[in-house]
């Protein structure tokens, strides 16, 4: 027996030897190769995608005229976990969704809850010392960067250097407005002291506790007490009239959720809104981008004062199940998958186009427009479904250059680096996930697929998903704003 062990113990040791030189002979051998053809892919990805965005470009002479609103704040982004270390909070052990943040040990169950699976969210933090403790600790965080913020001046900048020329709808500082594009007039009161957003920033594979965190994404908090009113909007209807856009916006409705309006508030704001959307012109577009709304009574609203006037919805993978919820007479979806496979989402994408369009044809034209444009943004991948013969133009185009775009922002550079890139698409997708749904390959010389279906079409485009993240905040308002700019 002590023989037999020996042995084994012998070609254990020798075996392992043996193994680990076929291994690094293999590796020697091979992988100069994969590595080259990996390179080489993503390349030929990426030159594909640049073309498709530059067969149209932004009339320099005659520039697109967009109206965007509401708010604006101050973003401070920092690393999420470094923050909760630095004020002493240590992880639950309860992962928990809440409405509203009131005090330390929701704040950690919250952000455990959308941690884990990397998934966005955003709260308003109802406790005013909490966050103020949590704004100094991240002043005083290695790394801290501030930058301007809300959906309406993010998407605003991205727009003003995609070549547009923009009205900007929000209540900002003085030393705000300086930081604008020249393309940008802001219409909208001044305040002394903007409000502050904080950016809870954190990588993919991050940890904090037994949490780890499947995508890189960010947990915003707030204690806002402007935005949610829509200062500007009287401003900004009164510009807007001789301003006349090709396309109006509205965003960072968000601010709305469970913030705690006195009686009646809420719903008059909402009806001012209606009414601001109603009175646009046929010739002006409307487009309304989604956000993390968790209160089912302002969603409720939306659908029926928002929704009915927008001829364009953008949202991401969970803003799109959420919302089809609510159509469904369900309860609200506070987190879905965060990545999502592209057949799951175009079935999402149908059904939600279908519902709004059924409700327009029974109200009728003055009830509103048909929607004739949905964007659905994801990590992996860029999916459009436009009508045929609407207004909207150059699709294929216009969802590369999303897909890029989203590159660009997440890591931080106009610039894109392959060797900072990955696919995480499927290299084939099914087009829904009905049995026997036709399979669509991914193809390094034409990455963007687009067919007909009934009155529209679709296109989908693959993302070369930043491996080295610089802020993932702002990223769904820059890759719609892009997306819109090549369309309008």
């Amino acid at each position: 027996m002590a023989t037999e062990l020996r042995l084994g113990s012998s070609f254990m040791k020798y075996g392992t030897v043996t193994s680990l030189l076929v291994v690094l002979l293999a590796y020697w051998y091979r992988s100069p190769f994969q590595g080259s053809g990996l390179d080489e892919r993503l390349d030929a990805v990426l030159s594909s995608l640049l073309r498709a965005e530059s067969k149209v470009g932004v009339n320099s002479v005659s520039r697109p005229k967009v109206a965007i609103g509401f708010g604006g704040c101050v973003d401070i982004i920092v690393d999420g976990v470094e923050l909760l270390n630095k004020i002493g909070l240590p992880p639950t052990d309860q992962p928990l969704h809440h409405d509203i943040i009131e005090n330390a040990e929701q704040l950690a169950q919250s952000f455990a809850y959308f941690f884990g699976p990397g998934a966005a969210s955003e709260r308003f933090v109802m406790n005013e010392t909490l966050f103020s403790l949590l704004v100094e600790a991240s002043r005083e965080l290695p790394g801290n960067r501030w930058s301007v913020g809300g959906n309406a001046p993010v998407m605003a900048g991205r727009m003003a250097t995609e070549g547009c020329d923009v009205l900007l709808g929000g209540t900002f500082s003085t030393d705000f407005n300086d930081v604008l594009s020249e393309h940008i007039t802001v219409a909208g009161n001044s305040v002394d002291e903007p409000d502050i957003h904080l950016i809870m920033e954190y990588p993919s594979g991050a940890t904090w506790g037994p949490y780890t965190s499947r995508r890189a994404n960010r947990y915003i908090v707030h204690s806002d007490d402007h935005n949610p009113y829509l200062d500007s909007m009287e401003a900004f209807e009164e510009k807007l009239r001789d301003f006349q856009p090709h396309l109006l916006v509205v965003g960072g409705l968000q601010m709305m959720d469970n913030f705690p309006f006195k009686q009646g508030e809420r719903e008059a704001l909402l009806g001012h809104l209606s009414g601001l959307l109603q009175s646009a012109s046929a010739e002006t577009s409307v487009h309304f981008e989604m956000a993390s709304f968790v209160d089912e009574e302002l969603l409720a609203e939306l659908l029926e004062r928002v929704v009915p006037f927008a001829d364009s919805l953008g949202m991401n993978e969970q803003e799109l199940p959420n919302l089809l919820s609510l159509f469904r007479g369900s309860n609200v979806t506070v987190l879905s998958d965060p990545n999502p496979r592209v057949a799951t989402v175009l079935d999402q994408m149908r059904e939600l186009y279908r519902l709004v369009n059924a409700l327009h044809a029974e109200s009728g034209p003055a009830r509103g427009r048909a929607l004739t444009r949905l964007h659905v943004h994801t990590l992996a991948f860029q999916a459009m479904i436009v009508t045929r013969g609407s207004q909207w133009k150059n699709t294929m185009s216009a969802t590369a250059k999303a897909s890029l775009t989203a590159n660009r922002h997440v890591c931080g550079s106009a610039h894109i680096d392959p060797s900072k890139a990955r696919l995480i698409m499927d290299e084939s997708f099914s087009v829904s996930r009905r049995a026997g749904s036709q399979r669509i390959p991914l193809e390094e010389s034409r990455p963007v697929s687009c067919w007909h279906e009934d009155d529209y079409e679709i296109c989908v485009a693959p993302v070369l998903v930043c491996t080295e993240v610089y802020q993932t905040a702002g990223g769904g308002d820059n890759i719609s704003a892009a997306g819109l700019v090549l369309q309008i």
